[in-house]
């Protein structure tokens, strides 16, 4: 059969800048997970929930995990919604052919949330208001993610796209790096009132009412609007895909058709289960890192970034190096490299606090937990981002080469439906425990569960059994 999934030009744009173009969207996007979800937004969050909630009388360490919760019951209601919509949207899109309406919408909810956490101040503080400012953003770049990973079976034969998976990851990270370099550089003080670079914070932004923290949200958004320029300039709908009415109903029909047809295919069902766990427990790592290390080892924002720096560092050169493995080998490997690498490192989290490493205690002011967590810092950059990516490429190889993109519905829809147990988890556990080191153990059974699953997945998938 002659492959059509990646013609030379479409709409006059030719095929290497049309890579570009979708590699940029993952520049663009990725200060949404860095900055904000994970770095410094994130445990900002934290730290000031947990100030409000110790004014009131609580103990430090009650707020602390208090706080933990907040966020955590925030990004499940987010992940909720999530969950409820994307298979729909996912629908309704491949029936139409249309994605970039959709992409374009979810850019401006994006951008919408990311300047709204800028009212965050400390002096005005308002959980529920900021968590929901919070989940816009990142809906919007949740579902703008779904619609542009639909696009990479174009992209290329189908034993490049590994490789190509893997540079668009790399990319992303960079472009992760740069952004968080220049938050720390030009805008984040520290103790003594200067950023990293030694000058004062730009725009005469103050550090007493966290000005020179909360700006993290409105750069996150003007990078976003940015980047995505090439992304819209060199990526189009292919004009060979169907074009039909838009119509709800029917994609709601037909995603009810897709779903009762999947036990006919155990090893992309088996795929879906599996990656619906692992990517649950990875997004939950992401989420409470910077939290942890705030709140359980007492890092400074600064000190946060500059682990996050390291992190994502780690991830962008992993991930363009599991590309051309993941060529050779196959994405199943890899993916069961990583998942094995990340049940580690989770574990090596939960066993760290100031004065203990793997549960054995250390001597007072040792710096051995704050190594320790760095190095799961670099563990979790360099296999999380290559699970990501690997696991897109596993997608082009379980589905059935026909209906593709109804195949990234799925993936989409098994990604979404379960984003908000991690959080969930880590909240209740957090909320129960009192404890916020012990709040992310349930991070180690999904990552388990989703190892457990790939066993029925046959590597290349039923249609090239």
């Amino acid at each position: 059969m002659a492959d059509t999934a990646h013609p030379a030009m479409v709409g006059g744009i030719s095929l290497r800048k049309r890579i570009w173009g979708w590699y940029f969207f993952d520049w663009a996007s990725q200060p949404y997970n860095t900055l904000m979800l994970t770095f410094i937004f994130g445990p900002y969050f934290a730290q000031t929930a947990a100030a409000h909630l110790m004014a009131d009388g609580i103990p430090e360490l009650a707020a602390q995990a208090q706080a933990q919760a907040w966020w955590g019951y925030g990004l499940t209601i987010t992940g909720i919604m999530i969950a409820i919509l994307a298979p729909i949207l996912g629908s309704i899109a491949d029936s139409t052919g249309k994605r970039m309406p959709w992409i374009k919408l979810f850019s401006i909810l994006y951008f919408i949330g990311a300047v709204g956490t800028w009212w965050s101040a400390p002096e005005a503080f308002d959980p529920a208001m900021v968590l929901a400012f919070f989940g816009i953003g990142l809906i919007g770049m949740e579902f703008a993610t779904i619609f542009t990973n639909s696009y990479l079976p174009s992209m290329g034969p189908k034993n490049e796209l590994g490789r190509i998976s893997g540079s668009g990851w790399a990319f992303g990270y960079v472009g992760g790096v740069v952004a968080l370099i220049i938050m720390l550089m030009l805008f984040q003080a520290g103790p003594n009132g200067v950023t990293m670079a030694g000058i004062e914070p730009l725009f005469g932004l103050d550090p007493g009412t966290k000005a020179d923290t909360r700006i993290v949200g409105p750069m996150t958004a003007i990078w976003f609007a940015v980047f995505m320029i090439p992304f819209f300039l060199w990526v189009r709908d292919d004009a060979y895909e169907p074009r039909l009415k838009y119509r709800f109903g029917s994609g709601i029909t037909e995603l009810i058709h897709t779903l009762k047809n999947l036990p006919g295919n155990p090893s992309l069902l088996a795929y879906l289960g599996s990656s619906m766990f692992y990517r649950d427990a990875l997004n939950g790592m992401y989420t409470f890192g910077g939290i942890y290390a705030a709140g359980v080892l007492g890092w400074s924002i600064i000190e946060i970034g500059i682990f996050g720096i390291t992190a994502a560092i780690s991830g962008a050169i992993f991930c363009w190096i599991a590309g051309y493995i993941d060529r050779a080998v196959g994405p199943k490997p890899v993916i069961v490299t990583c998942c094995l690498i990340m049940m580690l490192t989770a574990l090596l989290i939960i066993s760290l606090t100031p004065t203990s490493v793997l549960w054995l205690p250390v001597a007072d002011g040792s710096a051995l937990p704050n190594q320790m967590f760095y190095l799961a810092g670099i563990l979790i950059g360099a296999a999380g981002g290559v699970l990501q990516s690997s696991s897109r490429n596993m997608l082009t190889r379980q589905g059935n080469p026909e209906r593709m993109t109804e195949a990234f519905g799925l993936y989409a829809l098994s990604g979404k439906a379960t984003t908000f147990v991690a959080p969930a988890l880590i909240a209740l556990v957090s909320d129960i425990t009192g404890s916020q080191r012990l709040g992310v153990t349930p991070l180690v059974f999904l990552f388990g569960l989703g190892l457990f699953l790939l066993i029925w997945v046959k590597p290349d998938g039923e249609t090239r059994a």
